[in-house]
């Protein structure tokens, strides 16, 4: 028997669930239920995800390293190491990382729909 054969095995692993690479970084889904995510994001220096908005999930965003620009609805806020922000649902939402070090951010999404589909970002809506 080796060591690690009575360790319970988790529901996380190394690259859990989902991982997904994007020219601003990547995300990797850490846990998920009917009606709750948890996602890391890492967010490359320079670079931020597009502005969004979700109808059926609000999102609670904490500051694992980095700093963070956030922008809510119309509110702009700088967010620093073990910082958070709630993102309420039917809000425009956005995150920059506008230092020189990888943001990332432990990501708590929480509704009773979880579908990329309910993500519309801002140039989906002009699009005619």
């Amino acid at each position: 028997m080796t060591r690690h054969e009575n360790i319970p095995q988790s529901k996380v692993n190394s690259c859990s669930l989902q991982c997904g690479t994007r020219y601003w970084g990547k995300v990797e889904v850490i846990e998920k239920g009917n009606n709750y995510r948890i996602n890391r994001i890492e967010i490359k220096p320079k670079h931020g995800i597009k502005q969004q908005i979700h109808y059926h999930r609000c999102e609670h965003w904490v500051v694992v390293s980095g700093i963070a620009k956030v922008t809510c609805g119309n509110q702009e806020i700088l967010l620093n190491r073990n910082e958070s922000t709630f993102v309420p649902p039917a809000t425009f939402h956005k995150v920059e990382n506008p230092g020189f070090i990888p943001l990332i951010i432990l990501e708590i999404q929480n509704g009773e729909y979880l579908g990329e589909d309910d993500t519309e970002r801002a140039l989906d809506l002009t699009a005619v």
